[in-house]
């Protein structure tokens, strides 16, 4: 952090997470970009699961344990022990927040039951985050990512008309951390005029079937399964992955202005332009394969590069395929010095800055934390007799 720069708007604010894989320690992430102190409890001996799931990072560290737990300090403690029930309930009575997405009623067995919480801490901010929420019939179902997508409908959205797919990255946890911190920072912007506190629940579940907006009104209201388009969109046309002299070129065309631009400007073709068939969007939708076709045969007539210019110039939303290297040596994030170094128990690893950008502040983006890097110094800080041992 700049030592010039004010204070990041969270600074003052203590998080005690209980937290493992990725919607919990996503949002927990971001409150400490965003200046919070979070105080990351993890299991003594392997601490958050996601430190295993692979040894990509330099030293042998996990890419989702790098990404998603910077600027954290990590306490070690054995909660199946009264010494370690204590001292955790100690770190949440001097916090601002507690966020857990433990199995569903494994926080009540612990004694973190929220309500029991609030009633010694009526100003306490709880989020508990689980798989489907805390009552109905899948309540106690495993809950992970690629299964929650199954059932709130997005796999049958995703993939091409032949075969169904999860989507590359972990949608349904994103999606649920995003909503957590949203409710963490709604909740703390009503405590500042009311004093109080709030219980709330996010669940990966209703996070994933909110963002199935376009398709699920689809099906209440007209009555219909969008269908699986691969790169292509149900409701726009042309919209999809288009052939050139040398590879490909994604187009997106989302209204008929855009249309005209596209075949008068882009593709010189002004009789599509003009031609009743494709006049409008609902018009080019009902004859997909037919506009696909002859947007196909007219971008082959140039390189890729050279209809990106084309595109660019008229206005016409575009887009090169990158594959991941294309990603990290993007110009768009180099040129705008989108990367920083964070440190690790291991060396500084490179990471991307967050998505915001204050034109005061900058992102806290603190180091990884070894698992129980900050054990002792946190429990004495909050008057708690350091733990020896297993039971720490």
């Amino acid at each position: 952090m700049n030592p010039d720069q004010g204070p990041l708007p969270l600074e003052g604010i203590t998080v005690v997470a209980l937290e493992q894989a990725v919607a919990a320690p996503l949002a927990t992430r971001h409150l400490a970009d965003l200046g919070a102190r979070v105080i990351k409890v993890e299991r003594v001996g392997d601490g958050d699961f996601a430190r295993q799931y692979d040894a990509a990072v330099r030293g042998g560290m996990a890419t989702h344990f790098v990404w998603l737990n910077r600027g954290k300090e990590s306490v070690a403690l054995d909660l199946k022990t009264d010494a370690g029930r204590d001292a955790i309930k100690t770190l949440i009575a001097g916090a601002d927040v507690f966020l857990q997405n433990l199995a569903p009623g494994a926080a009540a067995r612990l004694g973190l039951a929220a309500d029991d919480l609030r009633a010694d801490h009526p100003e306490l901010v709880v989020v508990d985050m689980s798989g489907y929420g805390d009552a109905g019939p899948f309540r106690d179902r495993k809950a992970y990512d690629m299964l929650v997508q199954a059932e709130a409908g997005l796999i049958s959205v995703t993939g091409t008309p032949e075969e169904t797919s999860k989507t590359g990255i972990p949608t349904s946890d994103i999606a649920a951390g995003m909503y957590a911190l949203t409710s963490v920072l709604s909740a703390l912007l009503r405590r500042a005029t009311t004093g109080v506190g709030a219980r709330v629940s996010v669940s990966m579940f209703d996070a994933t079937v909110e963002w199935m907006g376009h398709p699920m009104y689809m099906r209440l209201y007209g009555g219909r399964q969008i269908a699986r388009a691969g790169l292509g969109h149900a409701a726009i046309v042309p919209y999809d992955k288009y052939p050139t002299q040398d590879g490909t070129i994604l187009i997106g065309v989302q209204n008929d202005r855009g249309w005209d631009a596209l075949a008068r400007v882009v593709l010189e073709r002004p009789d599509l332009a003009d031609d009743p068939r494709f006049r409008t969007n609902i018009d080019r939708v009902s004859r997909r394969a037919e506009v696909d076709d002859l947007v196909g045969t007219e971008t082959k007539r140039f390189t890729t590069a050279e209809l990106d210019v084309r595109l660019a110039k008229a206005g016409v939303p575009a887009a090169e395929v990158r594959d991941l290297e294309g990603v990290v040596t993007h110009p768009q994030l180099s040129e705008r010095d989108r990367w920083r170094e964070v440190d690790t128990e291991v060396g500084p690893v490179k990471a991307v800055l967050p998505p915001w950008t204050f034109d005061d502040v900058e992102s806290a983006m603190g180091p990884v934390p070894a698992l129980g890097q900050h054990t002792d110094a946190v429990l004495r800080e909050f008057g708690i007799d350091v733990l020896e041992g297993p039971s720490a």
